[in-house]
């Protein structure tokens, strides 16, 4: 340990001496500093700068004048653009021609057709279907013979829907062809296949109720199982100890069949709704129709 300390203080001072030697000293040259002292004199410098003027030159540049924005005052309404009804096709309108001479078909007037081919919920919005009037209907200076054709636009429809929803569809009349002159009505249909029909919707049956009804049979069906099973296991000496136990489940799965039956009954579809062709229907007129 000794040893170790005296070679390690005897190598410091061996590298100290060599440091201190004349030929690791360094060598600064300074005669360029010199130089530029004798050529630039550092207190004359200041003394040839230009003064600082009192006050700053005033600014002639005149601000831009922005254009602002051109928004609509406040006042004036702000009207959405109309949405065209679908598939309506409009046709001569009435204020074409003198209403005292033409001849005129009273608002309310109605029509027995047939359809021409199958109304269903498959039918998309915007599908038309037409009609046949199977009798003749007289008004004041004509007679619509048998053959006048209507046509309708189907305006919404969907397909059988959960929670007992039925299919839908909703058509609106929209012309009449008489003795080859077609016109713009507004119609709706108020008989379908000989049965009203209100607010002009043709739908399937809801059965909401029928799905509760039927959720509550397969519980009651399951508990009759049940007991029919132990009674079966009562008659066997060894099967009568377990013989309640298939009573009790039938009881569990009944309570909650019956308790859960309207929250089961939602997953239940509507019927569909489907109409032959050549199936009866009522068509009543909305407004006046002008012909001539």
């Amino acid at each position: 340990m000794k040893f170790t300390f005296l070679q390690k203080s005897i190598s410091s001072a061996i590298a100290l001496l060599i440091c201190a030697m004349p030929v690791f000293a360094l060598d600064l040259d300074t005669s360029v500093d010199d130089e530029i002292r004798r050529t630039y004199d550092p207190s004359k410098l200041e003394q040839s700068l230009p003064s600082l003027p009192k006050t700053a030159p005033s600014q002639n540049t005149s601000p831009k004048n922005m254009p602002a924005p051109q928004t609509p005052p406040k006042s004036l309404p702000v009207t959405p653009d109309a949405k065209p009804q679908i598939g309506v096709k409009k046709f001569q309108n009435d204020f074409k021609y003198d209403k005292s001479t033409a001849i005129r078909i009273k608002k309310g007037t109605k029509f027995r057709v047939k359809s021409n081919s199958v109304i269903s919920d498959y039918l998309a919005e915007g599908a038309r279907v037409s009609f046949t009037t199977v009798k003749p209907v007289t008004q004041r200076y004509i007679t619509l013979p048998i053959g006048t054709r209507f046509t309708a636009v189907v305006t919404n429809s969907h397909k059988p829907q959960m929670s007992g929803n039925g299919g839908l569809v909703v058509l609106m009349v929209d012309s009449i062809t008489v003795n080859g002159q077609t016109r713009s009505v507004h119609g709706k249909i108020t008989k379908a296949n000989m049965k009203k029909i209100f607010f002009n919707n043709m739908k399937g049956k809801r059965s909401y109720w029928k799905g509760v009804a039927k959720q509550i049979d397969k519980g009651e069906n399951f508990y009759k199982k049940t007991r029919r099973t132990s009674s079966k296991l009562a008659d066997n000496p060894v099967g009568i100890i377990i013989s309640p136990i298939p009573v009790v489940t039938g009881m569990i799965v009944y309570a909650v069949n019956l308790a859960g039956s309207p929250l089961f009954a939602i997953w239940y579809k509507g019927g569909r709704i489907s109409i032959p062709a050549g199936s009866e229907f009522e068509i009543k007129l909305l407004e006046d129709v002008y012909l001539y």
